[in-house]
């Protein structure tokens, strides 16, 4: 698999900083890596690594995607999987300690030596969670996984600053693995982690916001959420996801199909609002437009209903559904396009998309968009400027909106080139990448002068 060059990235964003502090670098934490639905993370890593960050990464589970996207071959920072854990689900604790012990126990002897104090009081808090949360008892693996990574943080000594990415599980294995190292800790909060109150349950969430050096959300919207629970709400910071804006750019020559294309891209569960869409398109038959309708994206929970849906209204031979491609292929897709449509939606339980990367990618490519103003996308999108916004669960007001773009030239031509501009000027990843960079090395820079401080203080 070729490598991508994006040249336009890696000339505009600088080398290594003068001011990183040698020998330093930032360890990842993630759930799972790479994943096609999280291609912002191997972007981020990539954008990262160009800006002059050294960085060390580490997944909890190893993923079996039937494909990865080029961008992860051109990431040079060393990858670690931790140790496969056993599933908590229909065993006592008691005889999943007896099974996965012997797998964690080594590294937890090698962080209980080095740092006991840390170590056992870590110890304390997961139990006290445990306890506190009863039957929960996830926070248990939490913590061993931690000091699978506290014992390689500490054996490799480049490390001076932990990030997890994702503000439940991840987060808080990372805090774990922080407060058995003593080096401090940050982290992304996205969308459903965020909202769905089950996976922090408590005040646990406010907890690793008190602990974290900073947290970085995708967002305004969530920033103001964190913000609301944060003893410090500066240290909530929005950056968004940014986009290699020469990369995901329209065909100089663009050659359209005779039949419109309404695409829409995303994994196939229920938040992303496909059946709305589908909903949406058999109005649009009813009426006469003529067009097709591609969904491309994973597979997910609501694959067979949408399946079904399909069926039932007689739309196979107009919607299809095509499984997930690579970037490269993606662009190509995007460039076929006559419009795009995400019609997102809140669930009951919280989740919800919060910066959907796709719909900035098709507005980069000079699509023009309909989608549903929520969580980050009247960030993105000015109703009738960057693109239409429909309320979410109104397939009667998708439907006008996407007639609209598919029948209206001089609508088509003014959302494609205002919904380019607005991608350019806000969320273009030269600017999105050193602004994480420099959090990450205002804390490196931090980490350093106290560690010359107590060098000082102890050769006094």
């Amino acid at each position: 698999m070729s490598t991508p060059s994006h040249p336009a990235l890696a000339a505009a964003l600088p080398s290594t900083p003068t001011d990183l502090p040698p020998g330093s670098s930032v360890a990842y934490v993630m759930n799972g890596f790479p994943r096609l639905s999280e291609t912002f993370i191997a972007h981020e890593i990539h954008q990262l690594e160009q800006a002059g960050l050294r960085l060390r990464l580490f997944v909890v589970k190893r993923e079996n995607e039937p494909m990865v996207h080029p961008v992860v071959s051109a990431i040079h920072a060393p990858l670690a999987y931790l140790s496969k854990a056993t599933s908590l689900s229909g065993t006592t604790l008691t005889g999943w300690l007896r099974r996965n012990l012997p797998t964690f126990g080594a590294a937890q002897l090698r962080v209980l030596a080095r740092h006991p104090l840390r170590y056992l009081a870590t110890l304390a808090s997961a139990a006290a969670l445990t306890w506190r949360h009863w039957p929960r008892k996830v926070f248990v693996k939490e913590f061993l996984q931690a000091g699978e990574i506290a014992a390689a943080v500490l054996a490799d000594g480049s490390v001076q600053h932990l990030h997890g990415h994702f503000c439940h599980g991840v987060a808080t294995i990372t805090w774990f693995a922080s407060r058995m190292t003593g080096i401090p800790f940050s982290f992304t909060a996205h969308a459903k982690d965020i909202y769905q109150a089950e996976l922090n349950p408590g005040r646990l969430l406010e907890r690793k916001l008190g602990a974290a050096r900073f947290v970085a959300t995708c967002t305004c919207a969530n920033a103001l959420v964190l913000q609301a629970r944060h003893e410090r709400p500066h240290e909530v910071h929005t950056i968004y996801h940014g986009l290699d804006t020469d990369y995901f750019s329209p065909a100089e020559n663009p050659v359209k199909p005779a039949v419109p294309t309404v695409l829409a891209v995303g994994r196939l569960v229920e938040k992303k609002g496909f059946d709305q869409l589908i909903a949406a398109c058999g109005l649009l038959r009813q009426q006469g437009v003529a067009f097709r309708c591609l969904i491309v994206g994973e597979d997910g929970s609501a694959g067979p209903a949408l399946r079904a849906q399909i069926a039932s209204l007689g739309l196979d031979d107009t919607v299809q559904l095509h499984g997930a491609v690579t970037q490269e292929k993606l662009r190509e897709i995007y460039r076929a396009a006559q419009t795009f449509a995400l019609p997102c939606q809140i669930m009951e339980d919280g989740d919800r998309d919060g910066f959907p990367n796709v719909l900035a990618e098709a507005m980069a490519m000079g699509v023009p968009v309909v989608s549903t103003a929520i969580s980050g996308i009247p960030e993105m999108i000015d109703d009738g400027v960057h693109g239409l916004l429909v309320q979410p669960r109104d397939p009667a007001a998708l439907a006008g909106a996407l007639q609209r773009v598919l029948t209206d030239a001089a609508l088509h031509a003014a959302l494609a080139r205002a919904g380019r501009e607005r991608i350019c000027e806000r969320f273009d990843s030269r600017r999105t990448t050193l602004a994480l960079r420099d959090l990450f090395l205002a804390q490196l820079q931090l980490r350093q002068r106290r560690r010359e401080s107590q060098a000082e203080k102890a050769a006094a």
